[in-house]
């Protein structure tokens, strides 16, 4: 008679598998694509989106590019295009584009100066201040939700992280405008 099998254990909760790059030589060998820096940040960005941003904002009728300009608007106030375009992260198109249907839906004025005059500006209306209100206690719960699954020393070496990362892509940017 054969003893019964015991069943696998399930891999810990927060067991991480061997880090890829431990050992990483600076011609990047042996790194795969699934383990590059940029694919990961890009799923991890995609799945918070969908996870925290997505549900408060559809709740409100916005898109994440809607609620990101209004964010950014309620930030900065009055912004010239593409100062907008900066501060939100996103492309020229897709701004001009999502901006076109916040005037609609009066959310946002869009200001054309004079012939001759360059530079179109953009400012948040009092209908879409008040949607910021209304919105913005709900995101700061669900990202400090999300946050708070992080140790207090996770989250203070994420941020750091994330700050020295940022700058680098910033200093690189710089580099490429010279």
């Amino acid at each position: 008679m054969s003893r019964p099998r015991s069943p696998a254990r399930p891999p810990e909760p927060h067991a991480a598998p061997p880090c890829p790059w431990d050992d990483l030589s600076p011609e990047g060998t042996g790194l795969d694509v699934h383990n590059f820096l940029t694919t990961l940040f890009s799923h991890t960005s995609n799945g918070l989106r969908r996870s925290i941003t997505l549900p408060y904002a559809e709740r409100f009728d916005l898109s994440v590019s809607e609620w990101r300009l209004l964010s950014v608007l309620a930030a900065a106030g009055t912004l010239p295009f593409p100062e907008l375009v900066a501060e939100s992260a996103a492309d020229k198109a897709q701004v001009s584009r999502t901006l076109q249907l916040m005037a609609k839906r009066g959310l946002v004025d869009v200001v054309t100066p004079p012939a001759g005059r360059k530079g179109m500006v953009v400012a948040m209306t009092p209908a879409g201040q008040a949607l910021y209100e209304r919105i913005m206690p709900e995101a700061q719960r669900s990202q400090a939700a999300m946050i708070l699954t992080l140790s207090p020393h996770e989250r203070r070496t994420l941020y750091e992280v994330l700050r020295r990362l940022r700058a680098q892509c910033g200093e690189a940017a710089g580099k490429d405008e010279e």
